[in-house]
């Protein structure tokens, strides 16, 4: 009887053809910042900068022959997997993605499929797009690809645990894995249960979008009600039947959830200082070491970064969100008098490392205050207790909206 871990073994086989194993390198700064010994599983270095390739290889080659047409639903990372795969084995590849999918990403499908793939953009909404490729399917009789919901892309997904144990020459004390459809994560379990079972493992996920934490509550797959789609690789709203199928028994206090703010200042760290390009999936499980400072000081822990698709015209975005979650910049409605001089003495209460990144008149609504959106950076977070401080001295009302979600998608 095949065991799973001997599939795992093929589909690495398979990869060979395609594409080299991807690094699994030492960092030196997360090893010197936690007391561990950090390794990074670099799946943002894939031929298409995830490890959508995988899964999309081993189920795709174990059809060929029979099938020669593809059908896939994708917004990103694996439309173009599919993409690349289907150019490398030379069939035709339908990939049906929203209609609201950033220009990038598909250019970049395009380009990894050539002319052996067709783009269909159709629906605003995921969901509309999936059914919509699902029907075309099922009318023409092509293979649909899941982009995580089936056993041979789980195989092609454990691939990635065959690579860095072989790579690392032992078991590694611990493994972090970012959790979207469950693809990934339910492929390296089911491998190292066999091949490593002394190996911790830890899954996060996005704090918008925590699938796995609703799945493990009620005993089965639930769909959230609704995600916040900023970590659009792992941001699911329902994790796949066959991934639940082996996490079920994932112990709650092992799944931990990273805020979407606090990712964009993993991701902007690790930009700035090692120069490594994360999307926010991909950052996820390097996100969390803080929270498990505690259980890997001297440990040898791997994370897999699991994707490298970032859209640059994003980086602003992210920048915002990162300074907020850090507590370094900070919006408030500033109740401004309409006298001479009322500007120039709020601008001198302001410290000498405080900025005004943002400044603008809201309304006149009364004769004598007028409302201001007021933006500041800072170098230092503790600044603004002292510029508040400040400005309640002097007179001045003010109320912080940086946390008010509903406000800031209006001003902010």
């Amino acid at each position: 009887m095949t065991v799973f871990s001997d599939n795992a073994h093929a589909a690495t086989r398979a990869m060979r053809e395609l594409f080299d194993a991807t690094p699994l390198q030492r960092n030196d700064h997360l090893s010197a910042r936690f007391d561990a010994d950090i390794w990074l599983k670099r799946e943002d270095l894939s031929p298409v900068r995830s490890y959508k390739i995988r899964g999309a290889l081993n189920a795709m080659r174990k059809v060929i022959g029979d099938q020669d047409t593809f059908v896939c639903a994708s917004a990103g990372n694996h439309a173009q997997g599919v993409a690349f795969v289907c150019r490398h084995f030379g069939v035709k590849g339908v990939i049906f993605m929203p209609v609201t999918t950033p220009a990038q990403k598909v250019n970049k499908t395009r380009i990894f499929g050539g002319e052996n793939v067709e783009i269909r953009l159709v629906g605003d909404y995921f969901d509309d797009t999936l059914a919509t490729a699902r029907s075309y399917c099922k009318g023409i009789g092509a293979h649909f690809l899941s982009p995580f919901d089936d056993k041979d892309v789980i195989e092609g997904q454990a691939s990635v645990a065959v690579e860095l144990l072989q790579k690392l020459g032992k078991s590694p004390d611990m493994i972090v894995l970012p959790v979207g459809g469950g693809g990934l994560s339910s492929g390296v379990v089911s491998y190292l249960a066999a091949k490593s079972p002394e190996t911790q493992i830890r899954f996060v996920e996005p704090e918008g979008g925590p699938s796995l934490t609703a799945a493990i509550k009620a005993g089965k797959p639930v769909t959230l009600d609704t995600i916040d789609s900023f970590v659009d690789g792992a941001a699911v709203a329902r994790i796949g039947d066959e991934n639940f199928a082996v996490l079920k028994n994932v112990a709650p206090q092992n799944i931990l959830l990273a805020p979407e703010d606090r990712i964009c200042s993993t991701m902007l760290e690790m930009l700035n200082v090692e120069g490594v390009v994360l999307e926010p999936a991909g950052a996820l499980s390097i996100d969390v070491l803080a929270d498990l400072s505690g259980q890997i000081k001297g440990k040898t822990v791997v994370c897999v970064t699991s994707g490298g698709n970032f859209d640059f015209e994003r980086l602003p975005e992210a920048k915002e969100r990162a300074q907020r979650y850090l507590g370094l910049k900070k919006y408030f409605i500033l109740r401004m008098p309409q006298r001479p001089g009322a500007l120039k003495e709020f601008l001198g209460i302001l410290g000498p490392d405080d900025d005004v990144a943002r400044f603008e008149y809201l309304k006149k609504s009364a004769r004598n205050f007028g409302s201001v959106l007021i933006g500041i950076e800072t170098s230092n977070a503790d600044n603004f207790a002292i510029l508040f401080k400040k400005l309640d001295a002097a007179g001045f009302s003010f109320s912080d909206i940086t946390n008010d979600e509903t406000v800031a998608q209006f001003v902010i």
